[in-house]
């Protein structure tokens, strides 16, 4: 016999904890099934000897990111000022040498007036997006074809302002400004205050005290009962009537709902029946950034000292940039245009390359790394990537399916938010459980604050 409840979640990452949560506060009977051994999903923690918490995963918020705000307050967390609040001078490591100087002023004066103005540009081009629906724009299809070099060459960037952006675009791991859709970009941006280029205090300024791991040992304690640990979902068949999940080992789940709390790229390799062609073509059209994640342990921030930031940019290498994560720890990210050659390094001596990379930006410390942390989201079958990547047309092709839910089938996760970031996990979960629940899968109570 099948194994009845309410509602099945797929993945116990952040937005499947957060929906399942909610579901069970609205009355539901939860089942949540994990492919890991662990919750947590892009968002893992590890506490060092010395009791310093290193996140592997997800790590910072901005202020706009309302929904993980609330989320933080109500479990008696604390928000702090992150990495952007540090003294010192940003770090690049160039073709031609090496820069110790805020934002991009190794550009030449020329360079940065047409920076400034392009800046300027794009932010007034996202004030006229509708991040929920930018579909909508009258001139989508346009903005959505070129990229976003292209569009700088348009408004007379020159190759050096470009090279600012393609730089910018590698610390953050996401694709090329060559293989970015303006649109996806746009529309972003257009979700913050103030629209425009790319900048740290908005999206990054915010971390928790106690760990962003802390939040999801926090979220996992309540439906412990509910994870069905080491259990991928192979086989969703979804009807009006009912639904059903099997998972690897042939184990089956008989339910009213379903909520798809999985990364785009492992939900294509899951057997979907009972969902309209659209509507999966959407999901299956979605792309994650092959990205991976490597963070560096020292016993002390030792570039402080020679007034660096701990924030970087690699024009060339492994690395794309850095930023420092807390005393004595260095985050980095490998964008996804360099993983291959990341992937292609022998074992044996990617740790040392890594470290050199490090050197080349802060010289050499003056004592050795205690430990470095590298996790492959971008090869790690339940991830297949790390953040949302949207090529030029990818905005049109997913279309304005994105994020919606075809009942009994409701979808949720950072890849479902206009651009990924936990805030997309935590919005999405949330709104996934209470369109769930509104539509009387398992109760009548819903917690609906963040489902706008």
């Amino acid at each position: 016999m099948p194994n009845r409840c309410d509602v099945v979640v797929l993945g116990a990452g952040l937005a499947g904890l957060v929906a399942a949560n909610d579901l069970v506060a609205g009355g539901a009977d939860v089942v949540v099934l994990e492919a890991r051994s662990r919750p947590g999903g892009r968002v893992l923690q590890q506490t060092l000897a010395d009791g310093r918490r290193v996140q592997l995963g997800g790590e910072v918020v901005g202020p706009h990111h309302l929904a993980y705000r609330q989320l933080v307050d109500e479990l008696g967390l604390t928000l702090e000022s992150s990495f952007t609040q540090i003294f010192g001078h940003d770090t690049h490591v160039l073709l031609d040498g090496r820069e110790i100087v805020d934002s991009f002023g190794w550009l030449d004066k020329a360079d940065q007036e047409i920076y400034l103005r392009c800046d300027d540009d794009f932010g007034r081009l996202a004030s006229t997006v509708d991040p929920a629906d930018p579909w909508s724009h009258p001139h989508a299809r346009e903005l959505d074809a070129i990229s976003v070099a292209d569009w700088l060459r348009s408004r007379g960037a020159t190759p050096n302002v470009v090279r600012a952006r393609r730089l910018a675009m590698l610390a953050l791991a996401a694709e090329s400004p060559e293989r970015t859709s303006l649109l996806a970009d746009l529309r972003k941006e257009a979700t913050a205050p103030e629209p425009r280029f790319y900048d740290y205090d908005t999206w990054e300024s915010l971390r928790v005290a106690e760990g962003s791991g802390t939040v999801i040992q926090q979220l996992a304690l309540p439906v412990s009962s509910r994870i069905r640990y080491e259990s991928p979902a192979t086989h969703v068949r979804v009807t009006s009537g009912g639904c059903t999940v099997r998972t690897s080992d042939g184990e089956v789940f008989s339910s009213d709902a379903v909520v798809s709390a999985l990364p785009v790229g492992p939900l294509r390799d899951i057997t979907v029946e009972g969902v309209s062609d659209a509507r999966l073509a959407s999901l299956h059209s979605q792309r994650n950034a092959r990205v991976s994640k490597v963070v560096y342990v020292y016993p002390d921030s030792f570039w402080e000292r020679n007034d660096q930031n701990g924030s970087s940019y690699f024009e060339e290498g492994i690395i794309g940039g850095t930023w420092s994560q807390r005393d004595g720890i260095l985050s980095a990210l490998i964008p996804a245009e360099r993983h291959g050659i990341f992937e292609g390094t022998p074992n044996s001596l990617v740790q040392a390359e890594l470290l050199g990379e490090v050197e080349r930006a802060f010289g050499p410390s003056t004592a050795a790394a205690e430990q470095v942390f590298i996790n492959r989201w971008g090869v790690d079958p339940w991830t297949q990537g790390y953040i949302t990547a949207w090529r030029p047309g990818d905005v049109m092709r997913v279309g304005p399916l994105h994020g919606t839910h075809e009942p009994p089938f409701y979808v949720c996760g950072s890849d479902q938010w206009v651009c990924g970031y936990m805030e997309g996990a935590v919005r999405t979960g949330r709104a996934a459980a209470a369109a769930a629940l509104s539509g009387g899968w398992g109760g009548a109570e819903a917690r609906t604050k963040w489902t706008a």
